[in-house]
């Protein structure tokens, strides 16, 4: 696949947002199922003790990639199916060699962002997780989470934790398809993917605000509908389906941000 480099236009953020709609509901179960195959397998390696959670780092470059092979897959007539995660792993032996590195590099500078918020936080986001997820509802539970909640530390912990995740997202963004379609090496395709990301900030920019907005309107209308309704409380039952669909979406729109930026790929369809 020749691969060229391409300044969008910002609008264009939008519509890498609509593509992914309409791609996931022409296979909406196939998708779900890619992504809760992963999850599942994630937490199988998760019991396994440090290694576990070192694998499943690893392995979030593939993901994003086996979502972008699905995703060309269906443009191109063809199915959904999880064999897709591994598929690039079945090229040829250097471009394996490459998706091994970027995974490795992931979870390795992954490990030293949470080594270093830890070191910020002292500990405290992984507390404050710990209470949230308790079931506890006692007055001094509900009182270490606020003191929790305004303590500095903890705040410095998050932006360093968040926005150093963040800004490791740009040169990973279209790594695993250069690597796999445009047979880049692992530098040269950490490389690439900071150059595209950023002559096409505003596409990007344009895309994460279309996000932001679309899940905020779409969390004030729930809530609205269901406040009308006298039954605020069953809200909650949609956050799980809503969440699996906004998460499928979101790794489907990958494949039309690479493709966009870097040429048309065969079997696109015309927008």
């Amino acid at each position: 696949m020749a691969l060229h480099l391409r300044t969008v236009e910002p609008r264009r953020g939008l519509v890498w947002l609509r593509r992914g709609f309409q791609t996931f509901w022409r296979r909406p179960l196939g998708f779900t199922l890619l992504f809760v195959v992963f999850l599942f397998g994630a937490l199988v390696l998760l019991a396994l003790p440090y290694l576990g959670a070192i694998a499943v780092m690893m392995a979030l470059p593939l993901l994003t990639l086996g979502f972008m092979v699905a995703t060309r897959s269906l443009l191109e007539g063809g199915a959904v199916h999880p064999g897709q995660f591994v598929e690039p792993l079945r090229g040829d032996d250097r471009r394996r060699r490459a998706l091994v590195q970027l995974c490795a590099f992931y979870a390795l500078t992954t490990l030293l962002i949470v080594a270093l918020a830890e070191a910020v936080d002292g500990g405290r986001f992984e507390r404050l997780q710990m209470l949230m997820a308790s079931s506890d509802d006692s007055a001094a539970h509900r009182a270490e989470i606020e003191a929790l909640l305004a303590d500095g530390r903890l705040r410095w912990g998050m932006v360093v934790r968040f926005g150093l995740t963040a800004l490791l997202a740009v040169p990973f963004w279209h790594a695993p398809a250069l690597v796999h379609w445009g047979g880049q090496g692992a530098l040269q395709a950490l490389f690439s993917s900071t150059l595209a990301v950023w002559r096409n900030r505003g596409a990007m920019v344009v895309y994460v605000i279309g996000w932001v907005a679309m899940i905020a309107a779409f969390s004030v209308t729930v809530g609205l509908l269901f406040g009308l309704l006298g039954a605020r409380q069953l809200a909650g039952l949609l956050a799980l389906p809503a969440g699996l669909m906004f998460t499928c979406v979101f790794y489907v729109t990958l494949y039309f941000t690479f493709d966009d930026v870097f040429g048309k790929a065969e079997g696109s369809p015309v927008d």
